[in-house]
């Protein structure tokens, strides 16, 4: 019969980082392991990975999903934090203590703990985690913080690096050298500082000749802002809209450089052997930045003078270095640990 596993993350809201994060789990599960994903939008879930889904809001199909599984694994990614709601961690953490009281083998994984600002959640998330059969998490801070709760984990990169990528079909009919960008809304992307990206990019882009692909993670949060961007362009630019998270990943191949804010966008670029230049909006690019040395800036330190601005792009272009193969492989052989937890944990 084999085993069933509830997959529980931020599945089916149209982010192509957490769709990243589900198309990995999926290619890291044993093969023996039958998922059902909770969604957003199922239909599309199930048709994109042919995989059982059902709808993350359902009650009664949530309870029925988990009397019929053995394990309940909580997806990769921040889904424990507090800065953008307060009722997000208790939609994950009650699913994670009602997983754990029907007596199913319960794994958070590849997560990245926090922010948590206030000390209820806090409470929460170190209860939560303390009853799990096994965790792993992708970076230093979350590792830090479970440290402090006495619990046990295994730290490894994000599992995006381990993603396999397939091609783009059309992206090499585009001209070439192409450069790629990804901004976000968030406070800190003031209109002012907005506009001195878009200044600095028309100036980029006239002295490159490169053609700019303005790439929305998330349509919600991006669309709009590529839009206004692409509005200004002097030079040939297109906004690619891709669904499929392995697709994504696959444009940063026909890429040379990439200007990004979303963390997986990022992950994504250097994996593909980018040169990448970070916008950071949140500690877990800031993270990254430094575990791989990228260049960048937070918001709050983008220089007013659009000039500057691209003048630092320019100097990335002409003699900015990507990782090198090495460097990819050992953080993609890192990643796939997040495969073993699995495996083991699974396999108890």
């Amino acid at each position: 019969m084999g085993t069933r596993a509830v997959l529980c993350g931020y599945y089916g809201q149209g982010n192509g980082g957490d769709e990243a994060l589900l198309a990995s789990l999926l290619q890291m599960l044993p093969a023996s392991v039958t998922p059902i994903v909770l969604s957003g939008n199922p239909a599309q879930t199930h048709d994109r990975y042919h995989v059982e889904a059902i709808d993350r809001k359902n009650p009664y199909a949530i309870q029925q999903a988990l009397r019929s599984a053995q394990v309940f694994i909580w997806g990769g990614g921040s889904l424990l934090q507090d800065a953008t709601s307060a009722v997000s961690p208790l939609y994950y953490a009650g699913l994670m203590a009602l997983a754990q009281k029907l007596g199913l083998k319960t794994i958070a994984w590849a997560q990245g703990v926090g922010p948590l600002q206030r000390s209820f959640t806090q409470w929460m998330a170190h209860q939560t985690f303390a009853g799990c059969n096994a965790v792993s998490v992708r970076d230093h801070g979350s590792a830090a913080m479970l440290s402090n709760w006495g619990i046990p984990f295994t730290l490894a990169p994000d599992p995006v690096w381990a993603l396999e990528s397939t091609p783009v079909e059309g992206l090499w009919d585009l001209p070439a050298p192409r450069v790629a960008v990804n901004l976000r809304s968030h406070p800190q992307l003031t209109p002012a500082r907005l506009e001195a990206l878009t200044q600095a990019l028309i100036t980029f882009q006239k002295a490159t000749q490169t053609c700019l692909l303005l790439l929305p993670f998330q349509a919600a949060q991006d669309l709009e802002i590529a839009e206004a961007i692409q509005s200004q362009l002097p030079g040939v630019s297109h906004i690619l809209q891709l669904e499929d998270p392995q697709q994504l990943k696959g444009v940063f191949r026909g890429v040379e450089m990439a200007i990004a804010m979303r963390f997986h966008g990022l992950i994504m670029a250097a994996a593909e052997g980018c040169r990448c230049f970070a916008l950071s909006y949140d500690p877990k690019v800031s993270n990254l930045m430094q575990a791989l040395d990228l260049p960048g800036w937070s918001l709050a330190e983008i220089p007013d003078d659009p000039n500057a601005i691209s003048q630092t792009w320019l100097e990335l272009y002409a003699n900015g270095e990507a990782l090198s193969t090495d460097q990819i492989q050992f953080q993609v052989d890192r990643a796939l640990i997040h495969r073993e937890v699995l495996e083991t944990a699974i396999g108890e």
